[in-house]
């Protein structure tokens, strides 16, 4: 398992939205209302990029399809189509005056 740095603690603000390829992760960093999350940069429904995805009171919703996503634990909170799986939540890292991720090197 590694640390990867995403970007330094200075560079965040409210609206901050930055994604991330990691190996063969590709990772988006938000900052709304104070709170920073980092999930999987498409959407679980059509991978669908959600860099343009509006995030509102710990929900993230797709642009393309309006798939609802909670922030605090990635389920499905509402779909316009079929069902599909949970969008993955990672766990943020702080080191020194860093923000990051540990990657577990074994699902490389």
């Amino acid at each position: 398992m590694r640390f990867v740095p995403l970007d330094k603690l200075i560079n965040l603000h409210d609206g901050y939205t930055c994604t991330f390829k990691i190996d063969h992760h590709q990772l988006l960093l938000l900052q709304r209302d104070g709170q920073r999350y980092l999930v999987d940069a498409v959407c679980p429904h059509r991978e669908h990029p959600l860099d343009a995805a509006l995030v509102s009171g710990g929900v993230i919703q797709c642009a393309a399809h309006h798939y609802r996503f909670s922030l605090a634990d990635g389920r499905l909170l509402e779909n316009t189509e079929e069902p599909c799986g949970g969008l993955r939540i990672w766990e943020l890292v702080y080191e020194g005056n860093e923000i990051g991720v540990v990657i577990d090197d074994q699902s490389i």
